[in-house]
């Protein structure tokens, strides 16, 4: 495991944006982790946040020409991360949408950058693949190409069928997905931890119960 994934989940855990307990989901299933982006909410864990995407990003060598953030959010998201790539060398413009067209001033469904060229999605986590779909459709409407995802967590978790949210999009959509982290490289980096043993055994036994079939 890179050393960024084991420094991003432990930064995580200090932030309480990964936390340890009982937590229901959406799916009505009850979680033994709970992950909320919404948790990064001051300038120095926004900061850090977005240079662990930049590393993530940079480490999977996916080709891209700017970046887009989903409202609403993915705005925070997209502007750290073209921070923390600019400071690393490469600065990359980037954009994104509102919810509503605006049809006064500048007027247009986006923010930023005009999209042009391929076009990286960055968002904080997949469920259920809706602001990735509407992202695609919004990137394709401006003549642009949507060329991979990148999100802070993947969870490994199989939706109503077999396959994750995270699997869909690659399968149905046909791009790929960085995450900066997923559900094992925090497996592994429970087993490093004796005083996370417990955590260690409940996760390994959620994952058993709803992990994404890896050949589905």
């Amino acid at each position: 495991m890179p050393d960024f994934r084991k420094e991003f989940i432990a930064f995580c855990i200090d932030c309480g944006v990964l936390r340890f307990g009982q937590f229901k989901t959406k799916a009505g299933r009850i979680s033994p982790y709970f992950f909320n982006a919404g948790l990064f909410n001051d300038g120095a864990m926004l900061g850090r946040l977005g240079e662990f995407y930049a590393k993530a990003i940079l480490a999977a060598d996916t080709p891209f020409d700017m970046l887009f953030g989903p409202a609403y959010k993915g705005i925070p998201l997209v502007a750290s991360v073209a921070i923390a790539l600019a400071r690393s060398g490469r600065n990359i413009p980037y954009s994104f949408n509102r919810k509503e067209t605006k049809d006064h001033g500048e007027g247009g469904r986006t923010i930023g950058a005009p999209l042009s060229g391929r076009v990286l999605i960055v968002d904080d986590v997949i469920s259920a693949g809706i602001s990735v779909r509407e992202s695609v459709e919004l990137i394709r409407a401006e003549g642009a190409t949507p060329c991979g995802v990148a999100i802070a967590l993947d969870r490994l978790e199989r939706g109503s069928g077999a396959r994750s949210a995270v699997q869909e999009v690659r399968e149905q959509i046909g791009l790929p997905v960085l995450a900066i982290a997923d559900l094992d490289d925090l497996l592994r980096f429970l087993g490093a931890k004796p005083d996370l043993a417990q955590q260690l055994t409940e996760i390994e036994h959620y994952r058993q119960l709803y992990g994404a079939d890896a050949h589905a």
